[in-house]
């Protein structure tokens, strides 16, 4: 009753576990070299939101802390672990926009330039909060945004906006890649950040 991509996954992890038991010489012979993973269709294509779906779920959120996570999420790339995590410490104003340090996925650290309309949005947030405060509260407790709670965010913007799709933060990840490639952006340059 699996997914092709949870049987592919599962098959996957057998797979190399069996690799690694005869590479240490705890198995004779790597069994999972015979499996064969079965193909699997590359969906990306389809999580990836049209320019003015992105827009239409960004104007229509009317809450100052949902529209400045939408926001950050769009306009850094942002994983969704990155920007739950992000403190005000690694929220730097500079002339206009301001600096975002994400750190993430392989324990790599990203800095990321935001321009001037969602540093705004963002910076409006802060009022007295400290350094090691969670720039994303939850509303009980003050507690840092968990992905869940991001995850409901995003769901009910997109479905405000119209928008019949299970959208998931990440779309809004790839959504930024790709348009930033639309407009001209270095490959290298969208990798990096």
């Amino acid at each position: 009753d699996l997914s092709p991509a949870s049987r592919y996954r599962i098959l996957s992890a057998v797979k190399s576990l069996f690799g690694f038991g005869h590479q240490l010489g705890y198995l004779p012979f790597d069994v999972g070299r015979a499996l064969r993973l079965p193909a699997l269709r590359n969906r990306l294509a389809e999580r990836i939101l049209p320019e003015a779906d992105v827009h239409r779920i960004l104007s229509l959120e009317t809450e100052g802390r949902n529209r400045a996570l939408l926001m950050l999420l769009y306009a850094s790339g942002g994983r969704v672990s990155e920007v739950c995590g992000l403190c005000w410490r690694d929220v730097q104003a500079n002339g206009d926009g301001a600096q975002v340090t994400l750190f993430g996925k392989g324990s790599k650290t990203r800095a990321i330039q935001l321009p001037a309309s969602v540093a705004g949005l963002l910076l409006a947030l802060r009022s007295e909060a400290a350094e090691e405060d969670p720039v994303f509260r939850s509303r009980q407790g003050g507690q840092a945004l968990q992905p869940v709670a991001v995850l409901r965010v995003v769901r009910l913007a997109a479905h405000r906006a119209g928008i019949d799709l299970r959208v998931s933060p990440h779309w809004l990840r790839h959504a930024h890649a790709s348009h930033a490639l639309d407009r001209g952006a270095p490959i290298h340059l969208v990798q990096a950040t």
